[in-house]
């Protein structure tokens, strides 16, 4: 089992490679969760996650002929990028399977520091057998993504940054996938202040770990797809399993539509950039799933910032309409010139803004003689869309297909 002494020495192995990232008080997530909110922002490290402590940590202390040999990996995408990066420091070849429906930034991000890519799969788990198959055909060293004590001494590093930058920390939130990195900041933490709580988030789509402790051992879940593809994986670590059960003191899950809000939430309010995976423990937050936190300082690990810019602008999209600040209607209109514009002075008059517009004579909702304005608004709220609905109304227009907001 990793110890203490394992985790230090990985710190002083990797120090000169891997940034102290700040844990930053924030009092407006404080506000919103009645806690004193501290973000550990691993998101800010080279690679845009903490995987690059573990990768590092275990390549630095490969033999000389390990690394003539090369480097073989399967990763969902950020542990990619930190072996690929480890790699590059070293000077050695590295060799990692994708899962086919791995975003394209984490490719991108992978290949941009000079690993050879493989796309396998659907899933972590068909990637792991294929670079199992690779390493033992070509006599790579394999560099698990988090089933390693190399791996989980080096990601124990940050419950070592940790306990220096908020000593009397309370509540500890870690996003869980195979156990790596809780495995390892709970082992640094407990060793050093055993009274502060170490409380795991996985997503409920994916329980592998919170599975595993009910059965009292390592239990499979199928494959699942997810917002937290970083922590998407279906078998925790043989070596984590035991970390976890002895020193975390319970798993939570959050879903998928609060892994967006949490997002979106860190976006706007903090002004930071957090994957699915790395959201996870401020989303566990925010929905209150751990108990007796009010008035705790609390430490949340935003693990990753490695996200898809398509699926980013999605869920920014999702989440201002269901915060009414991005709203559709559909107003029936008489079918002739100066219809439409009418309605764009009305809602001109309440100072929305049209994103988009498009008119149609549909065959089975409207009569002959009228046609439908179907709007995407801008709005101030969901009061705002409300307000904007009832003056269309006063003017005689009827209103099909609104967001009203709450009834």
């Amino acid at each position: 089992m990793v110890s203490l002494a394992d985790i230090q020495a990985a710190r002083e192995r990797i120090a000169a490679h891997v940034y102290l990232s700040p844990c930053a008080y924030t009092e407006t997530l404080s506000r919103m969760t009645g806690c004193r909110v501290y973000l550990k922002l691993e998101n800010l490290q080279m690679t845009g996650s903490f995987k690059e402590r573990g990768a590092l940590n275990k390549i630095l202390s490969l033999n000389a002929e390990q690394k003539a040999a090369g480097i073989v990996a399967a990763s969902a995408g950020n542990h990619a990028q930190g072996v690929a990066h480890a790699a590059r420091i070293q000077g050695i070849k590295a060799v990692i399977v994708m899962p086919e429906t791995t975003p394209l930034a984490k490719i991108r991000g992978t290949q941009a520091f000079g690993a050879e890519i493989i796309l396998h799969g659907g899933s972590y788990d068909e990637a792991f057998a294929k670079a199992s198959e690779l390493r033992d055909r070509w006599g790579y060293t394999f560099i698990h993504a988090f089933d390693d004590p190399a791996v989980i001494a080096g990601q124990g590093t940050i419950g070592l940054e940790l306990l220096e930058q908020v000593p009397d920390l309370d509540v500890l939130l870690v996003p869980v996938g195979g156990g790596g990195l809780i495995a390892g900041i709970a082992t640094a933490v407990k060793a050093t202040r055993p009274e502060i709580r170490v409380i795991g988030v996985e997503t409920e789509s994916l329980p592998a770990m919170q599975a595993s402790l009910a059965f009292g051992h390592v239990h499979p879940l199928p494959a699942a797809s997810t917002l937290a593809e970083g922590i998407a994986v279906a078998v925790v670590g043989a070596h984590t399993y035991p970390i976890v059960e002895r020193h975390v003191e319970r798993i939570v899950t959050v879903s998928e539509e609060e892994i967006a809000n949490a997002i979106l939430v860190l976006l706007e309010q903090e002004k930071t950039l957090a994957e699915g995976a790395g959201a996870v423990g401020f989303a566990a937050l925010a929905q209150h799933r751990v108990a007796d936190v009010q008035g705790r300082k609390v430490g949340v690990i935003l693990s990753g910032g490695n996200i898809d810019m398509s699926l980013l602008s999605r869920i920014i999209a999702r989440g201002l309409e269901v915060d009414g600040r991005l709203a559709r209607i559909s107003v029936v209109v008489p079918d002739k010139p100066g219809s439409a514009a009418e309605l764009t002075a009305i809602i001109a008059e309440q100072r929305a803004n049209i994103f988009d517009l498009a008119q149609s004579r549909p065959l089975n909702d409207v009569q002959l003689g009228q046609a439908e304005v179907a709007f995407t608004l801008e709005t101030k709220g969901r009061e705002h869309v409300q307000d904007i609905i009832r003056a269309i109304e006063r003017k005689g227009y009827v209103v099909t297909g609104a967001d009203r907001g709450p009834r």
